[in-house]
């Protein structure tokens, strides 16, 4: 195999300022060096801030105007770094192309799909807008998307994110490039999505004898489709080397760390690894205590149910059911995870539990009161005692406020506390609690990784003495040993406080750790619910069976 990109001794800094700079790869003058060759694909793996997603933009140039860039990055031999912006266009789409997280950020809203599929084929490949339209379909086509010919018409927001993430995957390969660049393209997926987009990544590397390097914070997805791992902390390699070496014989305590921290199927401890714990050679905790099966009931749902009516054709509209249906008691102390792909009607579900959306029919009995029939001065009071963590804490978060003032306003609204000074002494012990230091208290949003966010936002929850606490994909976005920090203040919180959880998520390794009892939705019915066990080891229907053959199980399962 010939080789396609050699990146050696790369070291970048962004400039703060007054002289100050600030290394995010290579900091103490040791850089980065990997190289790639055809028709192979190569995963840069690491917590968030270890400098991967840098390196990999590095490439393109995809940075910000401070950034500098020293070493060599050779493209077919030739050094990208002496490119100029002109010849870096041009390569860009063409040769070298790029698929992001998030969809939604790189798709143009007020353009529908196949005007933005076209764009590429016309500037780089030269073709008429006849011809671009024509490729642009076969493309939609080849990317699994069902009814091209209509799906050229539609707008980004009419689709799904896995459909969205199909539809970045088909303009990146409009140019047939030789290199994709993919920057966690499933991490905010659901398992049965993240699979199909993975088998498309692979079929396609193989159609167009195209390489691939992957970015990701999870060893055990990679493991599924690299031939070579780079595992990245620090801004520095910790190690380097083919898949089967890297999943069978890991020499680094880091990557070992990054393999043991994702929660698993098997087993039940009490609390989760965390990177540090594994650096420090420190044990798993023994298995959780069982809870207590007769503990009173906080939450009763019956047939709750939520529709929403879509428009059709000029005056016509139809019902679409969301939410049908749905029956489960919750237990003080007691988790419920509630599983299932995008689309299936989990968050709606929750968020009608707390009247964020208005529901069509059903009860939801909390204190011997139904929810759904409080007036809005009752439902107010009533909502100090049931919150919500979304699942987004960069859009949850007020940007203009400190992390005070995000704390204090709900005790200010709710009557807690008799004055100021007690409820920025109760925000400061609950920022403690969390995990946080009194040094958060004065800082704003943006001041803080995503996990330190979501802290925030429990902490919130927490500001109002609740009861109950949704939590709506609550972990989805974080890397897997934020991940598991979050879960394990999940769990010391309900210990401490007996608060009771309805944990939404499409991951079933989190939900079979932090579960008590299951359920599983699917086109917003409930199809199977039964405690976490019996969920894992015998589930009864082929939807929640699917589910599980989809979770990425690494290189050995892969083998």
């Amino acid at each position: 195999m010939s080789q396609l990109l050699s990146i050696q001794d790369l070291r970048v800094a962004f400039r703060l300022g007054k002289g100050v700079r600030a290394e995010a790869v290579g900091p103490g003058g040791k850089g980065v060096s990997f190289d790639i060759d055809e028709n192979q694909t190569v995963a840069l793996v690491g917590e968030s801030g270890s400098g991967k997603s840098v390196t990999a933009m590095s490439v393109l140039n995809l940075l910000p105007d401070n950034a500098e860039r020293s070493g060599r990055i050779l493209w077919k031999g030739a050094d990208l770094l002496g490119f100029g912006l002109g010849d870096l266009q041009k390569m860009r789409g063409k040769e070298i192309a790029c698929v992001f997280q998030d969809p939604m950020s790189s798709l143009n809203p007020v353009l529908d799909v196949g005007s933005q599929l076209c764009e590429p084929l016309m500037k780089h490949m030269g073709l008429s807008k006849a011809a671009a339209y024509k490729r642009a379909e076969e493309l939609l086509g080849e990317v699994g998307i069902p009814e091209p010919a209509r799906r050229m018409k539609s707008y980004p927001h009419e689709m799904s994110g896995g459909q969205q993430q199909r539809v970045m995957i088909a303009m990146a390969l409009a140019c047939e490039p030789k290199l994709l660049i993919a920057d966690e393209p499933t991490t905010a997926l659901d398992v049965t999505i993240q699979r199909q987009i993975l088998e498309l990544l692979g079929k396609l590397k193989t159609t167009h004898r195209m390489s691939v390097l992957f970015i990701s914070h999870d060893l055990g997805l990679v493991g599924e489709i690299a031939d070579k791992v780079v595992v990245m902390r620090h801004g520095q390699i910790r190690e380097y080397g083919p898949v089967k070496q890297i999943f069978e014989s890991p020499q680094d305590a880091y990557t070992k760390a990054l393999l043991a921290c994702r929660p698993s199927l098997e087993g039940n401890p009490a609390r989760l690894m965390v990177i540090d714990d594994h650096i420090a050679g420190r044990s798993a905790q023994q298995q959780a205590k069982a809870k207590d099966p007769n503990a009173p009931v906080v939450l009763e749902v019956k047939s709750l149910a939520k529709s929403f009516w879509l428009k059709q054709g000029l005056f016509g509209k139809r019902e679409f059911k969301a939410v049908q249906n749905v029956n489960f008691q919750l237990r003080k102390g007691h988790t419920l995870g509630v599983v299932g792909e995008s689309g299936s009607g989990k968050t709606t579900m929750g968020l009608t539990l707390l009247r964020l959306h208005e529901p069509t029919s059903g009860e939801v009995i909390f204190d011997g009161q139904n929810l759904l029939k409080l007036s809005d001065k009752e439902r107010q009071v009533m909502r100090r005692r049931i919150q919500v963590v979304f699942q987004n804490p960069y859009a949850s978060l007020n940007p203009r406020f400190t992390i005070g003032q995000t704390l204090v306003e709900p005790m200010a609204i709710h009557g807690i506390g008799k004055d100021l000074a007690e409820r920025e002494q109760r925000a400061r012990t609950l920022l403690e609690k969390v995990g946080l230091d009194g040094r958060a208290f004065g800082k704003y949003p943006h001041e803080f990784s995503g996990g330190q966010r979501q802290r925030v936002a429990i902490a919130r929850c927490l500001t109002l003495n609740p009861e109950v606490l949704v939590l709506d994909e609550a972990v989805s976005a974080l890397d897997v040993s934020v991940q598991a920090q979050v879960l394990n203040l999940l769990k010391d919180l309900q210990d401490e406080f007996g608060l009771s959880y309805v944990f939404i998520s499409h991951d079933l390794a989190v939900v079979r750790f932090i579960s008590d009892e299951v359920l599983v939705m699917k086109d917003g019915q409930v199809v199977e619910q039964a405690s976490a066990e019996e969920i894992l080891a015998a589930p009864k229907q082929d939807y929640t069976k699917r589910l599980l053959a989809a979770i990425p199980r690494g290189y050995r399962a892969a083998a």
